[in-house]
């Protein structure tokens, strides 16, 4: 009887280790590129200043403009600057865009639950990301390394050349 009620008990741990290394690989990984800054492309040079002069701006839900942004009008704003058209929300930008690998300066940045990407931000280099977090608040640039976005990150684009 003991033997069978320590097969069963490492029957369940090897399942319990299985799914566990299932859900590891469902998982995405938020990587990043930083070439030298003189390395950009124009196209990416302009996204990233104006996404770097939209800091401040206050959030605006369905806002594309200087006076007030949602997380993908800022996208869409940063890249009209660069003459390059986006779809307009977070889950159409993320369904349509191509993706990379790895993100570089002026690469798009997505998050959601996995069915939807529910938020959108510009990849800045160095680990941080420029946004349009949500009501109340302004745009501003933040750490990926921190546990919120790892664990939402769905995946990044590259539309700029």
């Amino acid at each position: 009887m003991f033997s069978h009620l320590a097969g069963c008990s490492l029957c369940q741990l090897v399942c319990l280790l299985a799914l566990t290394l299932l859900a590891g690989c469902a998982s995405r990984d938020l990587a990043t590129h930083d070439p030298r800054s003189d390395a950009l492309s124009i196209e990416r040079a302009l996204i990233l200043a104006t996404a770097k002069n939209a800091l401040g701006t206050p959030y605006r839900l369905g806002g594309n403009t200087p006076e007030g942004l949602d997380c993908s009008g800022l996208v869409e704003m940063a890249y009209r600057s660069a003459g390059i058209k986006v779809p307009r929300t977070a889950d159409e930008q993320y369904r349509t865009l191509p993706a990379v690998d790895r993100a570089q300066p002026g690469d798009l940045l997505f998050f959601g639950d996995r069915r939807k990407a529910t938020h959108v931000g510009i990849y800045r280099g160095n680990g941080q990301m420029i946004h349009a977090p949500g009501s109340g608040r302004e745009v501003t640039s933040v750490p990926l390394h921190i546990d919120y976005w790892q664990d939402r990150f769905l995946g990044a684009a590259g539309p700029a050349p």
